[in-house]
């Protein structure tokens, strides 16, 4: 593990897995998700199909750089958007997507298989929009296309989601436990462990508790805009999942993402939410494999 300074200024803290001269895959987390959500045993079974892995925490989450000198209101922002108004971000997906490219830099990697998960995802579109030359591969997860009316959440969903952001929790166990009641409105019904998910949940908020950057990439997702005439124009092998219980980002997001990139694949996690739980890991790992294939093709 390790921090690395970019020329931006931003530190980003990250983890490699299995051999560095193997073709990286280059994993980039959600909303607000700090890097440690891609499992170890996650990692080693991409390390185990012939990869080396990156894992690393996005800027204002986890144990990177965190821009608390920029407050943003959220609830009003997201108004304007719904509203068809332009608005401002102390960042946007495009600088997070040149954080990772940066980090390819400092590892001395040329080009990635890059994996997103939900605003993970926006990300690597980004990335493979706006860097091709360092995308070997694209593989999007419970994502978007940033076009209204595409992969929107339920309002429950939304509602829940306001709500932790805009009133943090004040105490330990609170903050645990308002971390497992989202993760089980947003995941998997069929397989859901609360255990699990609360042992995560009190690992993340000893490493960071951080709800106003999440408040800021959010700010970020508002402010970056459709991505969908950019995705038209892409050329690169690329494959879609998407869970169809999904409450998050509905599957439409997905299906919509496959239909622009030329040549997608579309692949349906049938009973799948918005989460990655283990039953689903073969079949995600399956996945990048495939888009990696193509690449090597």
């Amino acid at each position: 593990m390790a921090m690395t300074r970019l020329g931006s200024g931003v530190e980003l803290f990250h983890e490699r897995f299995g051999d560095p001269d193997r073709p990286t895959v280059l994993l980039v987390c959600g909303l607000g998700s700090q890097c440690t959500n891609f499992d170890v045993e996650l990692c080693e079974l991409i390390v185990e199909r012939g990869f080396g892995v990156v894992r690393f925490d996005n800027r204002d989450c986890g144990l990177s750089t965190h821009f608390d000198d920029v407050a943003v209101d959220v609830l009003g922002t997201l108004a304007a958007a719904v509203s068809g108004e332009q608005v401002s971000s102390p960042f946007t997906l495009s600088d997070m997507a040149a954080d990772a490219v940066g980090l390819l830099d400092a590892l001395g990697v040329d080009s990635a298989h890059v994996v997103g998960t939900s605003m993970g995802g926006m990300i690597a579109q980004a990335i493979a929009i706006e860097h091709p030359e360092r995308v070997r591969s694209l593989t999007s997860v419970m994502s978007t296309t940033g076009e209204r009316g595409v992969g929107d959440p339920t309002p429950e969903c939304m509602t829940a989601m306001a709500a932790n952001m805009a009133v943090p929790a004040e105490d330990f166990d609170s903050r645990v436990e308002a971390a497992v009641a989202l993760a089980e409105l947003i995941g998997t019904p069929s397989v859901f462990d609360v255990e699990r998910v609360r042992t995560r949940a009190k690992a993340n908020v000893t490493r960071c508790y951080h709800p106003a950057g999440t408040q800021r990439q959010m700010v970020a997702i508002l402010a970056s805009g459709s991505r969908a005439d950019s995705l038209g124009g892409l050329d690169v092998p690329t494959v879609v999942m998407h869970g169809d219980r999904d409450p998050l980002v509905d599957i439409s997001g997905g299906r919509r993402t496959a239909e622009l990139v030329p040549g997608a694949e579309f692949r349906l996690m049938d009973g799948m939410g918005h989460d990655l739980p283990p039953t689903y890991w073969d079949r995600f790992v399956d996945g990048i494999v495939a888009a990696a294939e193509r690449a090597a093709g």
